[in-house]
C-alpha cells in the first residue's frame, strides 16, 4: 500500500476514486490489473471504511465465507463464522496492503466538477485533475436523526448508533433505542446483556431465520444473486424493485454475535426488552408511539415469507438442489402490554439511541447527476456524465453491490468501462 503525502503540484491522474473502504479498495484491485493509472483518496486518518465507526461488540451479519473482495476471498479456517469489527478493518488493510493500492489517507474530497472534458477535484490537500473519477464513498455517510429529536429534553442524553461503541458510554438508567434494523436489534441484546433495561420503538425492518433449508440464509441469497438469473430468477436485480425508494430499505434483522443466531422482537420482549409502535413526538415530557405495535410485529414476520422464501425456495428447485425441506415457524401471538406514552421521568429513561440509519451525502458533486434521492442516475455505475461512475452503493446492479461479497462484480465492470475509454 503507498501512502503518500500531500503538497505536489500539478497532481493529473487518469482516474480518481473517492473513497477507501470496501468499494474503493475493490475498484483500485480492478483497475490496477486492467492497467489503468489512478489514486485512490480516503478522509481518514486510516484505512478500514465505515467498520470504523461500529461500536466495540460488533460482529458482521453476514458469515466469513462472504468476505470475497477480488483477489482474496476469505481463506480462513472458520467460514461459517462471523468476523468481529477489528478483523473486518484489518482484513481491508491487508487487502491493500496485498493489492499495492496507491491511497492517500487523511484526504478529503469537497467538490468535483467539470474541467475540459475531465474533472477538478478539491480537496482537503489540494486541487487535482482527473480523467475519470469513481466515487467510492458508500451508503453510511450521514446519520439519520429524525426532526423530533430537538424536542426531546436536553438532560437525555442523545446517540446515533454512528457514536455509540458500548454500554459504559450511556448514562445509568433505561435505554430507549429507536430503530429495529440490524443495529437497533443487536444493540438491543448487547445492553440488555449488560443490565440495562431497554425501551426499543419498533420499525417495520423484516426478521429473517439464521438459517434456511440447511444454509445461512446469506448462502441462499449470495447464490441467488449470482446464479439465480441463469435460471430465470431476478428478484436481486435492481430492475426488479418496486420503486427507486426500495434501494434504502433495510436489511432483514439477524445477528452475527455469538456464532450467529436469529433475532426475534418478540423473544426480545419476553427477555425483558420493553416494545413500542413508532416513536412520533414529544409532548411535555412524553414520548408519544404509535398504536399500531402489533400489526407492525406481524409485517415484521411476515416479510421473509413473503419475499425471500419464494425466492430461495423457486431457486432450489430451478437449481435442482437437495436441500432439507423448509421448518414452519412456530405461531408466536405474544404481545406487551400496549402504551401510546411514554413518560421519560417514570420510566427512568436517561438516553435515546437513534438506529435510524444513514442517508446518501453526494453534495461535493457539482454536476447535475443525481435524483430525487440523492442517487447518481446512472447503468451499471456508469452515471449519465461521461468519465463519472459509482460503486458500492445500495441496489447498484443488485442485492450484493454494497456488501464484501458483492461489491466486486460492479467494480470490475466499471474497470472495464474505464480502460476502454
Amino acid at each position: 500500500m503507498a501512502t503518500a503525502t500531500a503538497g505536489e503540484p500539478n497532481r493529473n491522474v487518469n482516474t480518481l476514486v473517492v473513497g477507501g473502504g470496501q468499494a474503493g479498495l475493490a475498484i483500485s484491485y480492478c483497475l490496477g490489473r486492467a492497467g489503468v493509472g489512478h489514486q485512490l483518496l480516503e478522509q481518514r486518518a486510516e484505512l478500514g471504511g465505515a467498520w470504523q465507526d461500529r461500536w466495540d461488540g460488533f460482529f458482521l451479519n453476514t458469515p466469513n465465507f462472504s468476505v470475497d473482495l477480488p483477489g482474496m476471498p476469505y481463506g480462513g479456517p472458520h467460514p461459517e463464522a462471523f468476523l468481529p469489527r477489528d478483523e473486518v478493518i484489518g482484513y481491508l488493510r491487508r487487502y491493500a496492503q496485498a493489492a499495492g493500492v496507491p491511497v492517500r489517507t487523511g484526504t478529503a474530497v469537497t467538490r468535483i466538477a467539470p474541467d475540459r472534458g475531465g474533472f477538478h477535484v478539491e480537496t482537503s490537500a489540494g486541487p487535482w485533475r482527473a480523467e475519470n473519477v469513481v466515487l467510492a464513498t458508500g451508503a453510511y455517510q450521514v446519520p439519520r436523526i429524525p426532526a423530533l429529536a430537538k424536542d426531546i429534553p436536553g438532560h437525555v442524553r442523545q446517540l446515533h448508533t454512528h457514536q455509540y461503541r458500548n454500554p459504559q458510554q450511556l448514562p445509568a438508567g433505561a435505554v430507549l433505542i429507536v430503530g429495529t434494523g440490524q443495529s437497533g436489534g443487536q444493540i438491543a441484546e448487547e445492553l440488555l446483556a449488560a443490565g440495562r433495561l431497554v425501551h426499543l420503538a419498533v420499525s417495520t425492518c423484516p426478521e429473517a431465520p439464521r438459517r434456511y433449508r440447511g444454509q445461512d440464509v446469506i448462502r441462499w441469497l449470495m447464490e441467488l444473486a449470482r446464479h439465480g438469473p441463469d435460471v430465470g430468477l431476478n428478484g436481486l436485480q435492481v430492475e426488479q424493485l418496486p420503486s427507486p425508494k426500495a434501494r434504502f430499505a433495510c436489511n432483514p434483522l439477524v445477528s452475527g454475535v455469538d456464532g450467529g443466531h436469529d433475532l426475534h422482537l418478540r423473544e426480545l420482549g419476553r427477555r425483558g426488552v420493553r416494545l413500542h409502535g413508532h416513536l412520533e413526538g414529544v409532548d411535555d415530557g412524553d414520548l408519544v408511539v404509535s398504536d399500531d405495535l402489533a400489526e407492525r410485529l406481524a409485517q415484521v414476520e411476515a416479510a421473509f415469507g413473503q419475499r425471500f422464501q419464494p425466492m430461495i425456495d423457486a431457486y432450489i428447485t430451478a437449481a435442482r438442489i437437495q436441500a432439507p425441506a423448509a421448518e414452519p415457524r412456530a405461531a408466536d401471538d405474544w404481545l406487551p402490554p400496549a402504551h401510546s406514552r411514554l413518560n421519560l421521568a417514570a420510566e427512568g429513561i436517561t438516553s435515546v439511541l437513534w438506529a435510524t440509519g444513514y442517508r446518501l451525502d453526494l453534495s461535493i458533486l457539482d454536476l447535475p447527476v443525481l435524483d430525487e434521492w440523492g442517487y447518481p442516475r446512472h447503468h451499471r455505475g456508469v452515471t449519465e456524465y461521461p468519465g463519472l461512475y459509482a460503486v458500492g452503493l445500495p441496489w447498484l446492479t443488485g442485492h450484493g453491490s454494497a456488501l464484501l461479497s458483492g461489491v466486486g462484480r460492479d467494480a470490475a465492470f466499471i474497470a472495464e468501462h474505464i480502460a476502454a475509454r
